[in-house]
């Protein structure tokens, strides 16, 4: 099982509009890992059911054709989106992990958001706003 790495100073706080999400209570430099977290995949079939679950929100497409997914532990389901996210992260899809990485100096008490595109500024519109 991979190593699983949580930066000390992320916390789980309240965003206005969006429920919960990511914070630092201290600055972070560009490039920091602050995630590194195992994930749990799920077959083809498998993702089919969960996407009629609440858990629809929280997955992540997984593997090299985007048909499976998979569940990430840690507080990597819990980043909010950001077209212009402060961080991006990385799948290994050999090791069944993934990492999250600070893409710019971050503030302390700022949120840590991802671009739930893939890449910290894709503008393609997601799931939730094409509703």
């Amino acid at each position: 099982m991979a190593d699983m790495r949580i930066h000390p100073a992320l916390y789980i706080g309240e965003t206005a509009g969006k429920g919960r999400g990511v914070f630092t209570n201290s600055g972070l430099d560009p490039m920091t890992t602050i995630e590194i977290s195992s994930v749990l995949v799920l077959s083809a079939s498998e993702r089919t059911e969960v996407e009629k679950t609440a858990l629809y929100n929280y997955i992540f497409e997984w593997g090299p054709g985007n048909e499976q997914c998979c569940v990430a532990w840690g507080y990597i389901s819990m980043y909010n989106h950001s077209y212009q996210s402060n961080c991006e992260y990385y799948m290994d899809f050999d090791n069944m992990t993934m990492t999250v990485k600070t893409i710019r100096a971050v503030q302390e008490g700022e949120e840590l958001t991802i671009n739930y595109n893939g890449d910290w500024n894709d503008a393609k519109e997601v799931w939730f706003e094409a509703q």
